[in-house]
């Protein structure tokens, strides 16, 4: 059945649209050419767009002929702006972009430990506040919050989790509150990095692979076939609480020590560290990065990035003989320390316990990948509304709609209303 006038331009508008997102500033020949579509259908959806207030005249090409050269349309990147958030145990990062993805400011906070939940939220939310007023943006049109633990896939809300700071489930609702024009969506940490190295970083276009996150927490993300999977309970990932040998235990339903968690998290790295003779802080993610970083130029340091290598295959080598990704990437602050050395030393344990094949890749953008993963949905969420895609055309496969947060009344997460 052919598309209707109205679907038939929505379908043109976004596919323009795409490409200026893609390719930057093109002329309306270069579009043309690029769609395939007429050059009269181009100069109706070019003038329809920048009466819808989308594109505008950026510039002119720079071409050698006679007369004028062409106008140059791109995304008028100021029609929106865009907050992400990196929310981690010990503090928090916000980037406030253009609809684009150009960042026009950041900022950081440490939330320490012993920060009530209500003073740690509110100093979570000004930090938002203060960096959109840098940033110039009178409102933020998305918000895009990367987090540990488990999304309900019915709410899409941050499930209460034992060991997390209550004030994470709390700062979503209260960023709803105070922005209350902003769509605020929150998704896991580590599926953020896994979007972040698909698009941009060591898994750049793969539709299928796992990548290992490394660092305080353990944990994994799942794409295959080039669509995120979440489980049925959200829970895909949770290899932290893998049982595996070389632990002194079993783990719990609550506690993931005796699992995955304790042979690769960051202070089992810095003890593991330690006893090589490789100096790190335990217990802290920074040490274990530090460690295996020193461990690169330490003479001495081989011994113990083979022992890393070996606690690591143990769960790369469960992951691929259940999935079979055909790529493992490392990411997370130590999966990037190790880079290609530590990277080589799991794809040869790999290639001895597995009949399976797969690459192991060192992440390329490391403990900012969750940051760029979580800009990256916010963009894309906050496109999908302003360029009016059509429900029944395909989206990004790795993308849930953008959804409004509902929320949770004050003490729904167990703790006291601030």
């Amino acid at each position: 059945m052919a598309a209707s006038p109205s679907t038939a331009r929505a379908i043109n508008d976004r596919l323009a649209l795409r490409l200026l997102q893609q390719q930057g500033p093109l002329t309306a020949g270069q579009l043309k050419e690029l769609t395939g579509l007429s050059r009269p259908t181009v100069a109706d959806l070019v003038e329809r767009l920048g009466a819808a207030g989308l594109i505008a005249v950026t510039g002119e090409a720079k071409e050698q002929r006679r007369g004028p050269n062409a106008k140059l349309y791109g995304i008028v990147a100021g029609r929106a702006h865009l907050a992400a958030l990196d929310v981690r145990t010990e503090g928090v990062a916000v980037v406030v972009s253009d609809l684009v993805g150009g960042v026009l400011a950041e900022a950081a906070l440490p939330i320490t430990g012993d920060t009530g939940t209500g003073p740690a939220v509110e100093q979570a939310v000004e930090l938002v506040e203060r960096t959109a007023k840098e940033a110039g943006a009178d409102r933020l049109h998305t918000v895009g919050i990367g987090a540990p633990g488990l999304i309900d896939p019915a709410s899409g809300e941050l499930r209460d989790s034992t060991g997390l700071p209550a004030w994470h489930r709390r700062l979503v609702a209260a960023l709803q509150e105070r922005l209350p024009e902003a769509r605020v969506s929150v998704e896991n940490e580590t599926n953020l990095a896994a979007l972040a190295e698909q698009r941009y970083g060591a898994a750049r276009d793969r539709d299928t692979f796992v990548l290992l996150w490394l660092g305080h927490g353990t944990g994994a993300a799942v794409i295959l076939d080039g669509t995120l999977r979440r489980g049925a309970s959200g829970g895909t990932g949770e290899i932290g609480f893998l049982p595996v040998p070389g632990t002194r235990g079993l783990p719990s339903a609550t506690d993931c020590e005796g699992g995955f968690h304790s042979l690769v998290g960051a202070a089992a790295v810095a003890e593991l560290a330690g006893e090589y003779g490789i100096g790190a802080e335990p217990g802290a993610a920074r040490g274990a990065e530090g460690a295996v970083r020193a461990a690169l130029t330490d003479p001495a340091g081989a011994p113990f990035l083979d022992a890393l290598a070996d606690r690591i295959a143990v769960g790369a080598a469960s992951v691929v003989a259940l999935l079979d990704p055909g790529c493992v990437v490392l990411g997370g602050e130590v999966g990037q320390a190790g880079g290609e050395p530590l990277a080589s030393r799991v794809r040869d344990r790999l290639a001895a316990m597995s009949p399976l094949p797969a690459e192991v890749l060192p992440s390329t953008l490391g403990g900012g990948a969750v940051l760029r993963g979580a800009l990256l949905t916010a963009r894309d969420r906050a496109q999908d509304e302003l360029f009016g895609a059509p429900d029944h055309l395909p989206r990004h496969p790795t993308r849930r709609r953008s959804s409004r947060v509902t929320p949770a009344p004050p003490g729904a997460s167990g703790e006291p209303a601030p």
